[in-house]
C-alpha cells in the first residue's frame, strides 16, 4: 500500500493551449479535450493518498474553456483547499469574453501576469499566433479598467534583445506606472531568460551571455532587479556555462526528485509526470487510467522515472561532463542548468 502523501496536487491539461509559444517550457503538444468527468475521475482516484487534495482544470493557459466559470467552482468542491486564481490569465479568453475580467476582480485577483518579447512581429513569432501582440495589448487596457494592475514578463535571447526598447517605449507610451498607481495598484515586469526546457531549450544557440546584458535597458534593468530583489542583473541570469562545467564537473552529488507535497500534470492521454520539468518521456510515471494512481505514486516516491532514477544515482559530475559544453558563455541559474544536463542525458540513453 502506498504511504499517504500530506498534500498532492493534481494538474489536467483538459483543453490545451491556444498559443504555440517558442519559450513555454511545458511543451507545445496537441490540445486535448477531456470532460468534467474526467476531472471527477481523476480527483477521485486520487483522493485516498492523501489528506489534501487540490485540483486544477489545467497547466497551461487557465479558463481555456469556454465553462471556465463552472470548472473553477468544481475545482473548489473536489479540492480540501481553495487556492487563490493564479496571476496569469487568458489573453485569448480576455479580448472574446466581455465578463472575463470583471470575473477575475471579484475573485480577488489584483496583478496579472502577461508576456511580451518585443513588438508586434517579434510577439507574435514568439507566442506562436498572429495578431497576439494587439490582444495582449487590449488585455492591459481591460486589466487596467477593472484596477488590476498588468506584470510584463520579458523573455530576452540574442534574437531579441535589440527590440527591449519597444518595450519602454510600450510602458512610457502607455503611462502604465501612473496609471496603476492612479487606483492604489503598483505595475510591474522584469526580463529574464527561462528555463532552458521544453521549447525554450531550442533556444539554446540564441541564449543569452555577460556582454547582452549591457544592451538591457535601464527602466527595465531597474524594474527587473526590484522585482526579483537583486542587486545586479548577474545576480539575476546567474552564472556562464563554462564556470558552472568547471565547478559541476568535479561534483559528485546526487540527488532526490521527490518532494512532501507533489504537484503531477496529467496530459490528455491521461499520462501522468510530475511538476519538476518538461513533461515528456523520460519524467513519465504512468498512465492513470491503465496503471492506477496507487501505481503512479508508487512510480514516484521510489524514483522510477529514468530522470528521477538517474538524478538519484548518477553524480551532477557524470551529467555534466557527457552533455556541457566547458567554454559556453551562456548563462545559467545552476539548478536549471543542472536539469538541462539531466534532460540531455537521459535522452542520450534513450536514443
Amino acid at each position: 500500500m502506498t504511504a499517504m502523501l500530506d498534500k498532492i496536487t493534481v494538474c489536467l491539461d483538459m483543453h490545451g493551449c491556444p498559443n504555440r509559444c517558442r519559450h513555454c517550457w511545458l511543451g507545445n503538444t496537441p490540445n486535448g479535450h477531456m470532460n468534467v468527468d474526467d476531472l471527477c475521475d481523476v480527483a477521485a482516484r486520487f483522493r485516498p493518498h492523501t489528506a489534501c487534495l487540490t485540483v486544477y482544470d489545467w497547466y497551461r493557459e487557465p479558463d481555456y474553456s469556454d465553462d471556465y466559470r463552472e470548472r473553477w467552482e468544481l475545482c473548489g468542491r473536489l479540492s480540501d483547499t481553495r487556492e487563490e486564481h493564479f496571476e496569469l490569465v487568458s489573453v485569448w479568453r480576455a479580448v472574446r469574453d466581455d465578463s472575463y475580467i470583471d470575473w477575475l476582480k471579484r475573485l480577488g485577483m489584483k496583478r496579472a501576469q502577461l508576456t511580451l518579447f518585443g513588438g508586434q512581429e517579434t510577439t507574435d513569432y514568439f507566442t506562436g499566433r498572429r495578431g497576439a501582440y494587439d490582444e495582449i495589448l487590449r488585455t492591459i487596457e481591460l486589466l487596467i479598467e477593472s484596477r488590476i494592475s498588468p506584470r510584463i514578463q520579458v523573455f530576452v535571447y540574442k534574437d531579441n534583445i535589440n527590440e527591449l526598447n519597444s518595450i519602454v517605449e510600450l510602458i512610457t507610451t502607455l503611462n502604465l506606472v501612473e496609471r496603476c498607481r492612479d487606483f492604489g495598484g503598483e505595475f510591474g515586469c522584469f526580463v529574464h531568460q527561462g528555463s532552458c526546457d521544453g521549447e525554450n531549450e531550442r533556444q539554446y544557440d540564441s541564449w543569452v551571455t555577460p556582454a547582452e546584458l549591457s544592451l538591457i535597458p535601464p527602466m527595465l534593468t531597474e524594474f527587473t532587479l526590484k522585482h526579483f530583489g537583486k542587486s545586479s542583473l548577474d545576480e539575476v541570469f546567474g552564472e556562464t556555462e563554462q564556470s558552472l562545467y568547471e565547478r559541476l564537473s568535479a561534483d559528485e552529488s546526487t540527488v532526490s526528485c521527490v518532494v512532501d507535497e507533489p504537484v503531477f500534470y496529467i496530459d490528455r492521454e491521461f499520462d501522468v509526470y510530475p511538476n519538476l520539468s518538461t513533461p515528456s518521456p523520460q519524467w513519465r510515471l504512468g498512465n492513470l487510467k491503465r496503471d492506477g494512481a496507487e501505481k503512479i505514486l508508487d512510480c514516484y516516491l521510489n524514483s522510477r522515472s529514468l530522470a528521477q532514477h538517474i538524478r538519484l544515482n548518477t553524480p551532477t559530475r557524470e551529467l555534466v561532463l557527457s552533455q556541457g559544453d566547458p567554454t559556453s558563455r551562456r548563462l545559467f541559474w545552476q539548478g536549471d542548468y543542472i536539469e538541462l544536463m539531466l534532460n540531455r542525458y537521459c535522452r542520450a540513453l534513450m536514443n
